[in-house]
């Protein structure tokens, strides 16, 4: 697992299976499949079924992995190197991690920045796709949790950039 903070325009290593867990149920997808989701509305079939099983609104979980979190990426990433931003790391951690949970910050640092340094904005499903391990696990019962955090984070940026 590739543990180091990249700044590519393609990661080297990117996550290619993602591990959707809801409570007791856990799918195994692969990253084209929650794309062809998000971008195109298409389910594929463990999704629809695992969504179905866990109560989720397909709505609510695509707008949380596709809604943009408008940041400056330079100052991203200087505030995700300074302690606070460890604290906003390791929240959105506890939501999308690596399966061995090894090296979780480094890894989500790596993911926003990069998904920051695209267009200046974030979503998580970039953050997903941008993610340096080739799986990477997702706690769907909180997805809004991390979506949450990132409009926190976006808040704090603009407080800093004062506007």
């Amino acid at each position: 697992m590739a543990t180091c903070v990249f700044l590519s325009a393609t990661p080297a290593f990117a996550a290619e299976k993602v591990v959707l867990k809801y409570r007791v149920f856990r799918e195994s997808l692969s990253v084209k499949e929650l794309t062809d989701f998000t971008d195109n509305d298409k389910l594929s079939i463990p999704l629809r079924v695992g969504l179905k099983l866990a109560q989720q609104d397909p709505n609510k979980v695509r707008r949380y992995l596709t809604e943009p979190v408008k940041v400056n990426s330079i100052i991203l990433g200087r505030v995700l190197n300074s302690p606070v931003g460890n604290v906003v790391l390791d929240q959105i951690s506890e939501v999308i991690h690596t399966p061995s949970r090894k090296a979780d910050r480094q890894a989500m640092r790596s993911a926003l920045v990069l998904s920051a340094s695209q267009d200046n904005d974030i979503k998580l499903i970039e953050v997903i796709k941008n993610y340096p391990s080739t799986e990477v696990e997702v706690d769907g019962d909180r997805l809004e949790k991390a979506y949450n955090q990132l409009r926190r984070l976006q808040g704090s940026l603009q407080n800093i950039l004062g506007f």
